[in-house]
């Protein structure tokens, strides 16, 4: 299992997440994607929370493809986003 997760940094945080409607929905519709969320920060008025959760590297990578539009690329001034390779999980 693949995990990514970190943050961004955006110039207009509501307009950027109305934005990426359509990249979650499709993302959640995507063959081997577990779970995807963007998420308003609760402290930070300019930090926009990444959660993703795929079956492998593979999946993550077709969906991938060529990115994000200029559009929303333009709208991030700083992000710190990693992904974390998982062989173990347990339900809590």
């Amino acid at each position: 299992m693949l995990i990514v997760a970190g943050y961004l940094r955006v110039t207009e945080r509501d307009r950027y997440l109305e934005a990426c409607r359509e990249v979650v929905e499709q993302a959640r519709e995507a063959p081997g994607c577990l779970d995807f969320t963007l998420g308003a920060d609760l402290l930070e008025p300019d930090r926009v929370n990444v959660y993703e959760r795929w079956t492998n590297r593979a999946a993550v990578e077709v969906f991938r493809g060529e990115g994000t539009s200029g559009e929303l690329d333009v709208q991030i001034t700083a992000a710190d986003v990693r992904e974390f390779e998982c062989t173990n999980e347990m339900r809590l």
